[in-house]
């Protein structure tokens, strides 16, 4: 199945309105982006839903950077 016909692309506007609302409500605007890898990185595939392994697969050049950015 191509990627931008795929289910998870039709569905993309709703998540990202999905996150959206719950941005508006972290009471601090450096804790979104950390909240939008993590969200993104429990949907993507793979076994281990742990910081590292979703780090490493949303920003595969920036492993340590991203998990501590997730992390903290």
């Amino acid at each position: 199945m191509d990627r931008l016909n795929s289910p998870l692309a039709a569905n993309q506007p709703r998540f990202a309105a999905y996150l959206k609302a719950l941005s508006g409500v972290l009471g601090h605007a450096d804790r979104i982006a950390p909240l939008k890898a993590y969200c993104t990185g429990l949907l993507l595939p793979g076994a281990r839903k742990s910081i590292e392994p979703m780090a490493a697969r949303i920003a595969p050049a920036r492993v340590q950077a991203t998990h501590q950015a997730m992390h903290h």
